[in-house]
C-alpha cells in the first residue's frame, strides 16, 4: 500500500478540524456521555420532605449514587403545586446534572397554570416513568355509601348533595373527581383545603362525603377503620385491598384514577445520557429491596423507555386538557 501523501493528509486534517469547529457541542457532548457523571446530580423534589414524591426521590437517589458513584443531592423545591422546582430546572443546562422527580403535574400544570414559565414537553427531556399508585375513593365509617353505585345513586338523586374533599384546586384528588363527575355525568361538590392534613381531618369527621386518596395515604386511616375505601381507581384490585372493588367493575371500564410519577431534564439532553440515565433508573426499579418498599406504599414500578414515557405524557397531556377545561379548572 502506497503511503497517503503528505499534501493530501494536511487537507484532510483541514477538513476535520473544520467539521469540529462548526459543530463544537458535538465533540463535548461526546466525551460527556462517555464519562457521565462525573460530578453529582441534582435531583429536585417539587414537594416538602416526607411525601410519597420524596419517598420515591430518595430511594431512588440512593441507589443511582451506588451504581454511578456519584452523589445524587436531594433538593426540595416545594410550591406552587410543584411549579417552583419546574421553574427552576427549565433554566438549567440540559447536561444530565439536574432532573426532577414528579407527578400527574407534569402533564397538567401546563393547563391549569397557563401563564407558567415552561412548557410541557418541549421545554423538557422525559427520562424515565417510575411507576403509578391508584387513587383509592374513601369515606367516612359512618358513611352511608357502600359502594360507588350507591354514591352516584345518591349524586343523581340530589344533585350536590354528595361533597369532596381535596388538597386543592388542580390536585390529583380534585382532578380524579372531576374525571369521575365527566365520565358519570353526575354533580358533585368540590370542598377544596389548603393541603391533604386537613382534608383528611374534615373527611373523617364526616363532613365531606368522599375523597381520592392515594395509598400511602389512606392506608393508616383504613387500619385504625376510621376511614372505609369502596373503590380504587385503576384496572384491577390492589393487593393491599384484594376486597375492594375498582371502578371499572362499577360500570366505568375507561374510568382510570392513579397517580403516577417520572423522572425529566432540562431541554436538549443528549439522546446517550439519557439513555444512560433511564438504564440507571429501570434498573433500580428492578432491585428487590425498592420493590419491596414500593409495594408497601401502594406503588406498581413500571420501567419504560424515554421514548414511551414521552408518548405517555402526551396522552395525559390530551387527557386531562379535556376535564380541565370542560370543567373551567383554574390551578391555585
Amino acid at each position: 500500500m502506497q503511503p497517503i501523501p503528505s499534501k493530501i493528509r494536511r487537507r484532510v486534517i483541514q477538513g476535520l478540524s473544520a467539521l469540529v469547529l462548526a459543530c463544537p457541542g458535538a465533540a463535548s457532548f461526546a466525551a460527556d456521555a462517555g464519562d457521565f457523571p462525573s460530578r453529582p446530580i441534582h435531583l429536585f423534589v417539587p414537594f416538602p420532605a416526607g411525601g410519597a414524591v420524596d419517598i420515591l426521590g430518595r430511594l431512588l437517589g440512593q441507589h443511582l449514587s451506588e451504581q454511578f458513584g456519584q452523589n445524587v443531592i436531594i433538593e426540595n423545591r416545594p410550591g406552587a403545586n410543584g411549579n417552583l422546582a419546574m421553574e427552576a430546572l427549565v433554566k438549567m443546562p440540559g447536561d444530565g446534572y439536574s432532573l426532577v422527580i414528579a407527578g400527574n403535574g407534569l402533564a397538567t400544570n401546563g393547563i391549569l397554570y397557563p401563564k407558567s414559565k415552561y412548557n410541557m414537553p418541549r421545554d423538557f427531556s422525559p427520562v424515565a416513568y417510575v411507576g403509578y399508585a391508584p387513587l383509592l375513593m374513601v369515606v367516612p365509617a359512618e358513611s352511608p355509601y357502600n359502594s360507588l353505585q350507591e354514591m352516584l345513586a345518591a349524586a343523581k338523586a340530589k344533585p350536590g348533595v354528595v361533597t369532596y374533599a381535596s388538597a386543592g384546586s388542580g390536585s390529583s384528588a380534585h382532578l380524579g373527581a372531576e374525571l369521575l363527575k365527566y365520565t358519570a355525568k353526575v354533580d358533585l361538590t368540590h370542598i377544596p383545603y389548603k393541603g391533604g392534613a386537613p382534608a383528611i381531618v374534615d373527611l373523617v369527621g364526616n363532613r365531606v362525603s368522599f375523597m381520592l386518596l392515594d395509598p400511602a395515604q389512606a392506608m393508616p386511616q383504613l387500619q385504625t377503620q376510621r376511614l372505609r375505601a369502596i373503590a380504587v381507581g385503576s384496572t384491577e384490585r390492589i393487593s393491599l385491598l384484594p376486597e375492594v372493588p375498582t371502578m371499572a367493575s362499577a360500570g366505568f371500564p375507561a374510568l382510570e384514577t392513579t397517580v403516577w410519577w417520572g423522572v425529566v431534564g432540562p431541554a436538549n439532553i443528549p439522546a446517550p445520557i439519557v439513555g444512560k440515565l433511564n438504564q440507571a433508573i429501570n434498573k433500580a426499579l428492578g432491585d428487590p429491596s425498592i420493590q419491596k418498599r414500593l409495594t408497601e406504599l401502594g406503588v406498581t414500578p413500571q420501567p419504560e423507555t424515554p421514548d414511551q414515557f414521552d408518548a405517555f405524557l402526551r396522552r395525559e397531556i390530551g387527557k386531562w386538557t379535556t376535564v380541565i377545561q370542560s370543567a373551567g379548572i383554574v390551578g391555585d
